[in-house]
């Protein structure tokens, strides 16, 4: 099994950064890529950004490319997600998850509790 477990989010004001951190731990596989998702109230979680093993390749939604960058330390078996320049379109859970593909949606363990992000207008 692999446990997921988000931290980092808050309240912030439009234009405003936060740092989101995901830690991994449990049999994972080798060479993991990892993903960050996020859903907002009445959608559909939607992928938000994706990281290589070797942290090397990234892929970003278009809504937060350019804002928000994903990066991890394997030493650490965590994933951050560090998001500037918020909108209040940002606000959602923010959840993390090992992924068979960085570029693609494909979530391959169960979800942690997410961690809030609400952006203030």
């Amino acid at each position: 099994q692999v446990q997921l477990e988000e931290s980092g989010g808050g309240l912030v004001q439009a234009g405003g950064s936060l740092r989101l951190s995901c830690t991994v731990s449990g049999r994972t596989p080798s060479n993991y890529a990892m993903g960050w998702f996020r859903q907002a109230p009445g959608k559909e979680r939607a992928v938000v950004a994706g990281i290589t093993w070797s942290g090397i390749t990234t892929k970003y939604a278009d809504s937060v490319k350019g804002r928000f960058t994903i990066s991890r330390s394997n030493a650490k078996n965590t994933v951050y997600l560090q998001m500037n320049s918020l909108k209040p379109e940002d606000t959602a859970v923010y959840y993390c998850n090992v992924v068979r593909s960085y570029n693609t949606n494909s979530p391959m363990y169960g979800w942690g509790q997410g961690t809030q992000v609400t952006v203030t207008s």
